[in-house]
């Protein structure tokens, strides 16, 4: 497979940001090649340097602040050296790149279509005829529905597999040399990240092109990938086949990750981190089928918190001008109950009503029809004072924690404002002690009272989101994708902490995740959802061990499952 010259190879590559005297070294002299027809898997955390790494390659680091060192050599030539107008021809011909956020990548005031067939006529020289007809024959390569649609479709009138798909059929459109995948499936569904993956293993198959897959999820990239470089902090701390990283890991940081993701097959009390692992005080407990049961029977004995009964939310989509409205239903005819005290996981693929039926519990949506009663209260009868006043006690932690949080407020200041509202602690010295506490119980110092979200990494803002929702002390948790954009080791420490919280205040938690893998771990009744009903509702480990259905069934066997 391998021939004895490298098509790419990184000798002792290092960057620097910042001007000389407040410069940042983000990549110490890393060396690794790409050979032609290889998978080479890059894995490591956020700010390991592999999606810098990455961007080097491609020439699209910032040129002002930026310093870089060493070689990166694609054919023999030093790509360091070459100027901006070659490296134009280059990128998207020979070097193509697919990026984590499809909807950012793609310009959304141009059709899908026009994107791609511009790439073919400026790159190949085609006409507009012969460049529609090309892009619709990619639309069908990369399996997209309705070609013809989507090539006259903007990229947000299509699902987020399938602007990944586009921007797939961008990559692959003048035949590159290299491809590089970075981070392409982070926040797809489980069943559409394993399209994605064989769909791009085929296209490598059938192109014999070089590909750079980046993701920090090592069970995914054991899928794809024939060697991998494992990345931390700037440097690499392994490089080998994937068999040997998984087999045979030598780096205690390789370990570590491997360890901290969530396992199918045995149910850990706590989850390894990585700096649990490091100090060596990580020690597993494993929690026996025995204390599950007793565990569950106290639960299940008591009344429910929470009771949906025959839940319906439609919407009206417009198909054109003069069509008629046609009636989509997100939530139909759903009937379950949650308990005190226990977590109900929450699953399904993108658009099957996970989130809609989050909003509706906590009533930010009005449902179509069917009743929500929370401790016996029916919530689809109150005023609003009542719903501002219940807020309190029903409380959801957002997906994306920068979005949620004010830029322009402190994060002492952001955690101070509920229980002010709420009427918490009477006066703003009791608060600050309060928030204080809190932010010791996320695991944060108090310095971070006086910073900014800007200031603080996606773990640590996630931390807030966690303690903002605990700061008016609620009952009822819902976690709406919390840790689907996290690293694996700092989801592990999440998942950890919403546990031990859940065990210090009494909370119960409702889980919507598309990881069914984080589901498990987390959940003692698994809800499936699909196209907007219940698919299968019992408990977690028996519907993972045993699905009655094949749409369970599908989900579960998408699971990247490591070698």
């Amino acid at each position: 497979m391998m021939k004895n010259a490298p098509l790419l190879s990184l000798e002792n590559l290092s960057v620097s940001f910042g001007n000389n005297e407040n410069s940042i070294e983000v990549l110490h002299s890393i060396s690794f090649d790409v050979f032609e027809n290889e998978i080479l898997g890059i894995v490591g955390e956020s700010g390991s340097g592999k999606s810098v790494s990455s961007l080097s390659i491609m020439g699209l680091l910032p040129k002002k602040q930026t310093k870089l060192s060493g070689r990166i050599l694609f054919e023999e030539r030093n790509l360091l050296k070459i100027d901006e107008k070659e490296f134009r021809r280059i990128r998207g011909s020979e070097i193509a790149m697919i990026f984590q956020e499809p909807m950012s990548a793609l310009n959304p005031s141009l059709k899908c279509g026009f994107q791609v067939s511009e790439l073919l006529r400026l790159h190949l020289k085609m006409k507009a005829s012969e460049a529609k007809k090309e892009t619709i024959s990619l639309f069908e390569k990369v399996k997209l529905p309705r070609p013809n649609e989507i090539y006259n479709s903007y990229p947000h009138q299509i699902s987020g597999g399938q602007m990944q798909r586009v921007m797939i059929a961008m990559a692959i459109a003048c035949k590159p040399k290299l491809l590089i995948a970075d981070e392409p499936t982070t926040a797809l569904d489980v069943t559409v990240q394993k399209e994605i993956i064989s769909l791009l293993k085929s296209i490598q198959q059938e192109t014999k092109m070089a590909m750079l897959f980046i993701s920090h999820d090592l069970s995914l990239v054991s899928e794809i990938a024939d060697r991998v470089v494992v990345m931390y902090k700037g440097d690499i701390v392994e490089n080998a086949t994937t068999t040997e990283i998984f087999k045979n890991p030598k780096a205690e940081y390789t370990k570590a990750l491997l360890a901290s993701r969530p396992s199918l097959n045995v149910r850990l009390a706590k989850l390894p981190t990585i700096a649990s692992i490091a100090d060596k005080s990580f020690e597993p407990w494993e929690v026996k089928p025995t204390e599950r049961a007793k565990r569950h029977k106290k639960i299940y004995t008591q009344k429910p918190i929470l009771e949906i009964t025959n839940l319906e939310k439609q919407y009206f989509s417009n198909v054109g001008i003069f069509a008629k409205k046609e009636i989509v239903k997100a939530v139909d005819d759903v009937s379950f109950s949650v308990f005190e005290g226990e977590t109900l996981g929450l699953v399904g693929e993108s658009g099957c009503g996970k989130s809609t039926l989050g909003r509706t519990i906590l009533q930010l949506e009005k449902v179509t029809s069917g009743s929500i009663k929370y401790r016996g209260r029916e919530l689809t009868k109150l005023s609003k004072g009542e719903i501002r006043n219940l807020r309190k006690e029903i409380q959801i932690i957002f997906q994306d924690p920068y979005s949620s949080l004010n830029p322009r407020l402190m994060i002492g200041q952001a955690l101070m404002e509920p229980m002010e509202v709420h009427g918490l602690a009477k006066t703003k010295k009791e608060r600050k002690v309060r928030v204080l506490s809190l932010l010791q119980k996320v695991g944060l110092d108090e310095s971070y009272f006086y910073r900014y979200p800007h200031e603080l990494s996606g773990g640590q803002r996630q931390r807030v989101g966690i303690a903002r929702t605990i700061a008016v002390e609620p009952k009822l948790v819902i976690c709406d994708e919390s840790v689907s954009a996290l690293d694996i080791s700092v989801q592990a420490q999440v998942l950890n902490l919403l546990n031990e919280l859940k065990d210090d205040f009494g909370f119960t938690y409702i889980f919507i995740s598309h990881d069914l893998a984080v589901v498990k771990y987390m959940s003692d009744q698994l809800l499936v959802m699909n196209k907007g009903r219940i698919e299968e509702l019992g408990d977690a480990d028996e519907i993972y061990e045993n699905p009655q259905t094949e749409y369970s069934r599908k989900l579960i066997e998408a699971i990247p499952k490591g070698i």
